[in-house]
């Protein structure tokens, strides 16, 4: 005999649609994450970036910092990502970063923050089943400081286009 159960799963979080953002609204994105050396390092490397400053704990001991700085594409990169969830989950492209701005250096062993605040929305001229939004958002780390700002335009789809991005369901197992 086998059992099946009612499925009392609970969709999670699938991001916003087009309709869903209000220009002045401000969303504080939930993660945290803390810089590590390796991070740093690797990202650097993975990139070809040859600046000894974000590699070389010596080379960086004589400079004004006195210390490695974490590679500002790694910081740009990671406030991207830790807003994903809020303004980009249901992206058909991003268009561009316009005014980036890093007013503070990054350091290993900082812990980055961010938030994005809806700037403008409008229909796409061109694609009926997207829409346009610009979004401000901002880095800051563990004692509140920010470290990046920058201007974000993409392609956000209207709810019920896109992909279905479905993942299959378990396959019902037979009760012992």
């Amino acid at each position: 005999m086998i059992i099946v159960s009612e499925d009392k799963s609970k969709p999670g979080w699938n991001g916003r649609f087009f309709e869903d953002f209000v220009v002045g609204d401000v969303y504080k994105h939930v993660l945290g994450r803390t810089i590590t050396a390796t991070d740093n390092s690797w990202f650097t490397l993975l990139t070809q970036n040859t600046a000894a400053l974000h590699f070389d704990n010596h080379y960086a001991s004589h400079t004004a910092f006195k210390k490695p700085l974490v590679n500002s594409c790694f910081t740009l990169s990671l406030v991207t990502g830790q807003s994903v969830s809020d303004i980009s989950q249901n992206v058909f492209a991003n268009l561009g970063w316009d005014d980036v701005r890093m007013p503070l250096p990054v350091f290993e062993g900082d812990t980055i923050y961010s938030e994005s605040e809806v700037l403008d929305k409008r229909e796409s001229k061109s694609r009926p089943d997207v829409g346009v939004v610009t979004v401000k958002t901002i880095g800051y780390n563990q004692t509140g400081d920010v470290v990046i700002s920058f201007n974000r335009t993409l392609l956000v789809y209207r709810a019920g286009q896109g992909p279905s991005g479905h993942r299959p369901q378990p396959k019902v197992q037979p009760a012992r």
